[in-house]
């Protein structure tokens, strides 16, 4: 009871509202538990790194028995899949995926890199556990913060290395067994996206013609008030594993209906914050382009409508 397909990437670019177009689908099974992280791991995950990482470990289903117990509930006939968006990220991963399931089609959404960093940093800032209330500035903590063995959601520019990626992952998978969409395709297509996804894992189209949005965070005002209450969190996950998932919950989910309060105005990524950012990635930019056949060129630019593409 392995899946038949994954929606492997990437952090912050629809995987979410992906997962729950697919789930609706009535020749298609995904399991409740979005993200179970098994391929991220030859055993049990880290029980250190930044805040809220170590709870986030203790959510990984990594026995195998405990995975494929996730499809149990399959109907037969019926494709398996999950959608964990760190899969293209994590090199190792490629290889474990590929000793277990080597004919498993891969769905790859991608996001202009610089937003995707933007938005990445936006939902820790919401979530109460990015420090930084300036993005450059949580990029450039990025090095250390890596050194000290954060998780991967707090690697905002390393998730955007989409090129050596990609590059990596078809040393084991054809590339016709890798379907790559962009974050605008679900907003701008719904129908047609899902549509395109059916046939690319061979199961009849017409069954869904919308995508809700999933995962979406209100922006956190920068004010007095609210800096003291991020600072709980941040507290909070130092500590959280310690406790059971109902009492973390019990005490995590009003913090953040306080947080959520207001519907605070998300920011945009600037032109200085994009021409500051985009050299870091236009080579990665310009290999994806080699590697996949498929042109990304808008966002080698610095007039690209960010935040949308």
């Amino acid at each position: 009871m392995l899946p038949d397909f994954l929606i492997a990437g990437v952090p912050k670019a629809g995987t979410s509202a992906l997962h729950a177009a697919l789930v609706r689908h009535p020749q298609l099974f995904l399991p409740s538990v979005k993200e179970p992280k098994f391929f991220l791991t030859d055993g049990a995950p880290p029980r250190r790194g930044g805040p809220g990482d170590v709870q986030t470990y203790q959510e990984h289903v990594w026995r195998r028995a405990d995975y494929e117990a996730l499809f149990d509930a399959a109907p037969p006939g019926a494709l398996r899949g999950e959608a964990t968006p760190f899969y293209l990220h994590d090199l190792e991963s490629h290889a474990r995926i590929a000793r277990l399931v080597p004919h498993a089609r891969l769905v790859l959404l991608l996001r202009d890199p610089v937003d995707r960093a933007h938005s990445n940093w936006s939902h820790l800032w919401g979530a109460g556990l990015e420090s930084e209330a300036e993005f450059l500035r949580a990029v450039e903590l990025e090095p250390v913060r890596r050194a000290k063995g954060w998780a991967a959601f707090w690697h905002y520019t390393d998730l955007g290395r989409y090129g050596s990626q990609l590059r990596h992952l078809l040393e084991y998978f054809p590339r016709e067994q890798v379907l790559l969409l962009r974050y605008r395709d679900p907003r701008d297509d719904p129908g047609g996206t899902v549509n395109r996804v059916c046939a690319f894992l061979g199961v009849a189209g017409g069954h869904v013609d919308e995508i809700p949005p999933e995962n979406v965070r209100r922006h956190v005002a920068d004010t007095p008030v609210n800096a003291g209450l991020r600072l709980l969190p941040r507290s909070g996950g130092r500590v959280g594993h310690r406790f059971p998932v109902p009492v973390r919950l019990a005490f995590s989910r009003p913090l953040l209906a306080l947080l959520h309060r207001e519907h605070g105005r998300r920011p945009r990524v600037t032109p200085q914050q994009r021409a500051a950012l985009l050299p870091a990635f236009a080579e990665e930019i310009e290999l994806l382009q080699s590697v996949s056949g498929e042109s990304y060129a808008d966002w080698l630019s610095l007039e690209h409508a960010s935040n949308y593409h």
